[in-house]
């Protein structure tokens, strides 16, 4: 079985003292590729740092890839020095998404306009490049889809945890959801309605980790390997086989990020 866990944070220092075994536990449930995006310049550096510090051959199989960019949180950063340092580092051959980027005014509403403006930077940057974008959205429904329909963008709105009115704006807008271990929660009754509704082939898989264990594992660290977690709740919520979850998944995972 071949599984793609399509957001993980590698680069975290959580994964510092073990991060070989990390990966071979991943090989051995299938997941032969992985997407690390950044959050910042700092991290979006280590993240394409640890791409080209993994060998398949040597790690069990499994081929790490980068995205770049500055998190919402992380707009304040996006000076124009740092812009530029991103952009020459968008163009590093194991970058294969700028992310992960978006809006979230959950906890801070007051950073909007700096939010917003390092949003469409990343979004013009990802249009001029050819690259799809990782989307972080929270709290802010109708302003993320307002700078996203000023340009000519794809990607996924990554670890979904809004209701299926959104869901299917988003799918109007050619994205794909990007489902975690959340829709392994006994109380995720959106998300898991999400998960029904939405075609198979709209769906990539993912961790999120070190967060968002799946409720198998809730209160441990997450990792790649919890991603077929994942992968067997959508398959038991659409009536699927976990072979037909994992293929199609990982399809549409390599067809969006050309991996």
């Amino acid at each position: 079985m071949h599984l793609v866990d399509s957001h993980c944070h590698l680069d975290f220092t959580n994964f510092e003292k073990d991060f070989g075994a990390v990966l071979a536990r991943a090989a051995e449930v299938g997941v032969t590729k992985i997407i690390n995006p950044g959050v910042d310049l700092s991290t979006s550096r280590k993240a394409v740092a640890l791409t080209e510090s993994v060998n398949p051959r040597v790690n069990s199989g499994v081929n790490l890839f980068a995205a770049v960019g500055f998190h919402p949180s992380e707009a304040e950063k996006l000076s124009a020095d740092n812009f530029a340092a991103l952009e020459q580092l968008a163009q590093n051959s194991k970058v294969v998404a700028i992310g992960e980027i978006g809006l979230d005014f959950f906890k801070n509403q007051k950073s909007a306009k700096v939010q917003i403006a390092a949003f469409e930077r990343q979004l013009a940057l990802a249009q001029r490049l050819n690259r799809p974008v990782i989307i972080h959205s929270r709290a802010a429904d109708a302003e993320i889809f307002a700078s996203l329909d000023k340009f000519q963008v794809r990607g996924v709105f990554h670890c979904f945890g809004s209701d299926w009115d959104f869901a299917e704006q988003v799918l109007a807008r050619g994205f794909l959801i990007g489902l975690t271990g959340i829709v392994t929660f006994a109380n995720a009754v959106n998300v898991q309605e999400v998960a029904r509704k939405t075609p198979l082939e709209k769906i990539l898989i993912e961790t999120d980790a070190p967060f968002l264990a799946p409720q198998k594992f809730r209160g441990e660290r997450c990792e790649p390997a919890f991603v077929i977690e994942v992968a067997q709740k959508i398959a038991e919520l659409k009536n699927l086989s976990l072979e037909e979850i994992a293929v199609q998944t990982s399809q549409n995972a390599e067809e969006l990020f050309r991996i």
